[in-house]
């Protein structure tokens, strides 16, 4: 039986990480060549709600957003997206293989978020949230945040030795900013064009099969 529920829309937005995670947790995080220790991962209830479904379970989360991540054995409700993914790297072994690493990976998510933020204007834009001229965002607030944040990672791929952002192995870390570039290089092929260190890492966090087999298995809404 399933000992979790995890309610989010029907897409990867913000929250699709922690599916990942849930799927990645009968794997080693330690061991690059991902050896399965289980035939599956540790089973979740999938409740994924659809925009016109929305207004009518609102009132329903802590917050009123979502994700939302429920422990069924308690009945406990964890919102926000990066609290349940840090939860559940922590729970399953993709928080970092030391606490250092772990400080770092949580540095580098807060990181992120910054990034978030400052392509707004051009992301919220192609996913029609909001009303911009996204080609002019895309020189204006896209490249520009792009250059400075794959700067960051490629000094952090360059000192470690695993192929991941930290030597330790794979974390949540890799997972959220790739699953984020999905959705960014969907809408603009060319956008890692310059960055070979972090082409190479993309493509290694993508070709692992647990993703792979996740992600061919939902229809892609884009983001």
């Amino acid at each position: 039986m399933a000992e979790y529920k995890f309610y989010y829309f029907n897409g990867r937005g913000l929250g699709d990480v922690s599916r990942q995670v849930f799927l990645l947790s009968s794997i080693s995080s330690n061991h690059k060549l991902f050896q399965l220790f289980a035939l599956s991962g540790t089973k979740f209830e999938d409740v994924r709600i659809e925009q016109a479904d929305w207004p009518a379970q609102k009132a329903k989360m802590p917050f009123g957003q979502m994700p939302v991540l429920e422990l069924k054995s308690s009945g406990l409700q964890i919102p926000q997206s990066m609290a349940i993914a840090r939860y559940l790297a922590n729970k399953f072994g993709y928080a970092g293989k030391t606490p250092e690493e772990a400080a770092l990976a949580d540095a580098l998510i807060d990181q992120f978020k910054d990034f978030y933020t400052e392509i707004k204007p051009y992301y919220y834009g192609k996913l029609g949230a909001m009303q911009t001229d996204t080609e002019a965002e895309k020189t204006k607030t896209l490249i520009p945040a792009r250059d400075k944040f794959l700067a960051i990672l490629v000094k952090f791929l360059k000192s470690s030795n695993s192929g991941f952002l930290f030597s330790g192995g794979l974390t949540y870390a890799d997972l959220m900013i790739c699953d984020n570039m999905r959705s960014l290089i969907g809408w603009w092929p060319e956008y890692l064009n310059g960055f070979p260190e972090i082409k190479a890492w993309y493509e290694k966090v993508d070709s692992i099969p647990e993703i792979r087999k996740h992600l061919n298995s939902h229809e892609d809404k884009g983001f």
